[in-house]
């Protein structure tokens, strides 16, 4: 198996920990009885945190690992691959 590493990791590490952070906060608020919209509020910050880890890992890997494996492209394909990756950030 190969290990790939992309400049965006260390950031999408900090999303996802951001992500376990809020939810051991959840997690705390439950066992303390709090207010559910506190907790829901709590619970849509951990859906976002890793919605947007998602995100940057599928656009790098849209940038990087898919550009690679479509090689060298005439200007027509580019100008595919180029739209492709713009729509992509709307995810």
């Amino acid at each position: 198996m190969t290990i790939h590493t992309h400049q965006s990791h260390p950031d999408i590490i900090k999303r996802l920990n951001r992500a376990r952070g809020h939810l051991s906060s959840v997690t705390q608020m439950i066992e303390d009885g709090r207010h559910c919209l506190d907790i829901a509020q709590q619970l849509h910050a951990v859906e976002k945190a890793i919605q947007q880890a998602k995100r940057a890992l599928v656009l790098d890997h849209i940038d990087h690992c898919l550009e690679d494996a479509l090689g060298s492209q005439d200007q027509t394909q580019r100008a595919r691959t180029e739209e492709f990756k713009a729509i992509a950030r709307y995810l």
